[in-house]
């Protein structure tokens, strides 16, 4: 479902990604880790199709990235769902629109958007926020808010960037609790993270970086 060959990506004549393999099977959660400026976000963008590679093949969500015209790219990632650290959610707007604004791009009848909002609303706990505006809700709750938006399409692939980088314990537990049941749902995550207990003692699959360069892989 995800699968990197070979890839490389320079900046500038710096090296972001130097020769990276390697495959997430679908279905499966996976994770990314390495310090700051290893060249995980620098991945996330390749994966998402906000850049593309000097070299080598990217297959995500059973497309070969190098065959995609861009004006395929927005169909493409109805497939992707993309997680940041930062949120990016609009503060104009409730939480309700936010999580609704793809599903109205892409056509969604009113009654189906209403009904998918507070599917993904319940599933991460915050309902009773539907009509609330993102400045007034916690860090935690703007983060799985941005979980529910990423989820309200069903795509088969999400991508998590440092989802828990500005959150305490207590969140942290519940963002991976809400991955994980995502997960089981069949959708297949790649999670990047610094956070080892994130993915310490999970038996999955962790990549590590290193300016750049792709170390074995191992399982915690």
């Amino acid at each position: 479902m995800i699968e990197l060959e070979n890839v490389s990506k320079t900046f500038g004549g710096q090296v972001a990604l130097s020769n990276v393999s390697l495959k997430v099977e679908r279905g499966d959660m996976a994770f990314i880790t390495g310090p700051s400026g290893a060249g995980k976000t620098t991945l996330f963008k390749l994966l998402y199709l906000a850049d593309k590679p000097d070299t080598g093949t990217i297959t995500i969500a059973g497309c070969n990235a190098a065959d995609v015209k861009s004006s395929y790219i927005p169909l493409l990632r109805r497939n992707i769902g993309v997680v940041f650290q930062d949120f990016k959610l609009l503060n104009n707007k409730t939480v309700y629109d936010n999580i609704a604004l793809t599903l109205r791009i892409r056509g969604f009848m009113e009654r189906e958007i209403k009904e998918r909002v507070h599917s993904v609303l319940k599933m991460v706990n915050l309902r009773h926020k539907v009509d609330n505006y993102p400045l007034t809700l916690s860090g935690g709750e703007q983060q799985r808010i941005t979980i529910a938006r990423s989820i309200v399409g069903e795509p088969t692939v999400m991508l998590a960037d440092e989802p828990t980088g500005n959150l305490d314990e207590e969140n942290e537990k519940e963002i991976m609790r809400i991955f994980k049941q995502i997960n089981a749902k069949g959708t297949t995550i790649l999670i990047a993270t610094h956070n080892r207990m994130l993915y310490k003692n999970t038996a999955r699959k962790v990549f590590t970086l290193e300016t750049g360069q792709l170390k074995d892989e191992e399982e915690e």
